[in-house]
């Protein structure tokens, strides 16, 4: 992908500069948004774009750019398709390391796209189950806020890596939060089970998609606590993205998830997904 935006201009990417001085690059003083386009249009724009100004109003940044508009066309600049929009927003720059900030600063804007997989037209047949860990919580108290201070999610996954899984659950005061980068899902009896929703997790846009398709189709669905014996328990678990959908967890630590296999009501969401994605390209 070879263009980008910044700070209003579409560029080359290697031409694309930020400041040493930037408070994104200097403390991690930004947000971002990682948006799946399809066959060139946005998938949950609208709501990913509300989130983002969730995260902006709380760290107190402003800007109101037509973000539509904006990533729609850098989308077409490189060639459209099925691309994934990453969109970061930092306080901006000015010319020194201070952790205190001039509340007029002007925000640094960048966007830069990547390829990614048209998993609804793939079929619930391409999605393999994935392997996770349960790992300690380790992250701030404001994980509802889309920080680009990663750290302690990079830092777990590298641990799923290295335990030969492909992704990272994670624990604080003894209940489930989320993965590393994605919600918590699991089944009980025909019933989808979610963490609660408060500063603890964040309020991924494919979770509240789950939650309405499940509703329209009349299957049960409720936040609750989850705790690790319960998630060991469960007849399915599922984690959810904007870029993977949601997908079957088959072993946690070293266990299979009931049977080791995808399970029933998740290839019935998988279908419900599939429509979705179906009405929303064909509109």
């Amino acid at each position: 992908m070879n263009t980008v935006f910044l700070n209003g201009d579409y560029i080359p990417a290697d031409q694309a500069q930020v400041s040493v001085f930037d408070r994104g690059f200097l403390f991690g003083d930004s947000v971002y948004e990682v948006i799946p386009f399809y066959q060139g249009v946005g998938f949950r724009l609208d709501e990913h774009l509300q989130r983002l100004q969730y995260s902006l109003r709380a760290i107190q940044i402003t800007a109101d750019d037509d973000w539509n508009t904006i990533l729609t066309h850098l989308v077409e600049l490189n060639g459209g398709g099925n691309l994934s929009v990453y969109l970061q927003i930092s306080r901006g720059n000015t010319g020194r390391r201070s952790h205190v900030y001039d509340a007029e600063m002007t925000p640094t804007v960048f966007a830069c796209c990547n390829p990614i997989k048209d998993i609804y037209g793939s079929g619930p047949d391409a999605v393999s189950g994935v392997r996770a860990i349960v790992t300690e919580d380790l992250r701030w108290g404001r994980c509802d806020i889309k920080s680009t201070g990663l750290l302690p999610n990079i830092l777990v996954m590298q641990q799923a890596k290295q335990a030969g899984a492909q992704d990272a659950l994670m624990m604080r005061d003894g209940l489930l939060t989320e993965g590393a980068s994605c919600n918590l899902m699991l089944v009980e009896n025909g019933v989808i089970y979610t963490p609660k929703r408060g500063s603890e997790i964040l309020g991924g846009t494919t979770r509240e998609l789950i939650l309405e398709l499940a509703a329209k189709d009349g299957i049960s669905m409720q936040e609750a606590d989850i705790d690790y014996g319960r998630l060991l328990a469960a007849d399915e678990v599922w984690v959810s993205s904007s870029t993977r959908a949601v997908v079957p967890v088959i072993e946690i630590d070293g266990q299979p998830v009931a049977d080791g296999k995808k399970g029933p009501l998740w290839a019935r969401m998988f279908e419900l997904f599939t429509c979705y994605q179906n009405d929303l390209m064909n509109g």
